[in-house]
């Protein structure tokens, strides 16, 4: 319940008192990290808790790792974070900590040992899976692969980037300030990964992630959920008007990218994996669940 909170006049600050007399409004949970008994001090002008906590940001020091929906592994994975991303904790217990991804405010658990300390990135991943290698050389032996998207601290020595986990190669990364600038090309390269539900690129991906991961790669910050993507990327594309490549097309609960004007590129569970198909062949394959498969059109940019 969200409200304006009001202090009793005149009562000793220990012993203040708060009543909401605002109108109540629905906080979606995903994106607001508050919880029965906890919320992000962020929130304390607009929602009541017991208690508050200030949010203190940790980095993900594992290649990619789930966002779960509760402290437990068997809990579902609402989405995923990568090596180098940001989690803004605001409960960090023996195993897990319950905060917000820093990119894009999702709420949800992580396991605790994927974090460390705050750490300022340099570099980020742009092979669909770049080696670490343990030495600056090609022969090396391969320590884990990062995904495409994933952010590091590292200093350019000749053909290799090094980190305090190992080398990459400095052709499997880029500066963090050297953005891409075709999103839709950043997102073809994620062709043939598995479908994974939550996923943002570690060893899959799902159809919102996709159009996140690419866009961010580019410089621009978009929501997580299909739902807030298509009431948050772009403008609506007149119903006579035809398509073209970057248009965004929302299907219910799914989304996918137009590379030309009549074919789609989207992660999905019909193939489990990303692909490239007409856009005719989906709508066909989802006519007879959904009288209206296509809800929305929406295009970036003019």
């Amino acid at each position: 319940m969200i409200g304006t909170t009001t202090a009793k006049r005149n009562a000793p600050p220990e012993r203040s008192r708060f009543k909401l007399d605002g109108r109540s409004v629905a906080l979606d949970r995903r994106i607001h990290a508050a919880r029965g008994d906890l919320a992000d001090l962020a929130l304390a002008g607009i929602l009541f808790s017991a208690h508050y906590a200030r949010a203190v940001p940790f980095t993900c020091v594992m290649p990619g790792t789930p966002i779960l929906s509760a402290p437990s592994p068997s809990a579902e994975a609402v989405t995923e974070l990568l090596r180098g991303e940001t989690f803004h904790a605001l409960d960090v217990m023996t195993d897990w900590a319950w905060g917000f991804c820093g990119h894009d405010g999702y709420v949800g658990y992580i396991r605790r040992e994927a974090l460390d300390v705050a750490e300022t990135v340099t570099h980020r991943i742009t092979a669909q899976a770049a080696p670490l290698f343990r030495k600056p050389d090609i022969k090396a032996q391969v320590l884990d692969y990062w995904p495409m998207g994933a952010q590091f601290t590292g200093e350019v020595e000749g053909a290799f980037v090094s980190c305090a986990e190992g080398y990459i190669h400095s052709r499997h990364a880029k500066a963090i300030s050297e953005a891409d600038s075709d999103w839709v090309a950043v997102a073809e390269a994620y062709l043939g990964q598995p479908y994974v539900w939550g996923g943002r690129g570690h060893r899959g991906i799902d159809c919102s992630g996709l159009v996140q991961a690419a866009l961010g790669q580019c410089g621009i910050a978009v929501p997580r959920d299909t739902d807030l993507q298509c009431e948050g990327i772009g403008l609506p594309i007149e119903s006579d008007a035809a398509l073209r490549r970057g248009d965004l097309i929302f299907f219910p609960g799914h989304v996918g990218i137009m590379t030309d004007g009549k074919t789609l590129l989207h992660a999905n569970a019909h193939w489990m994996a990303v692909v490239k198909e007409p856009l005719a062949d989906v709508v066909a394959r989802l006519a007879d669940d959904h009288a209206q498969p296509i809800i929305a059109r929406r295009r970036i940019g003019a």
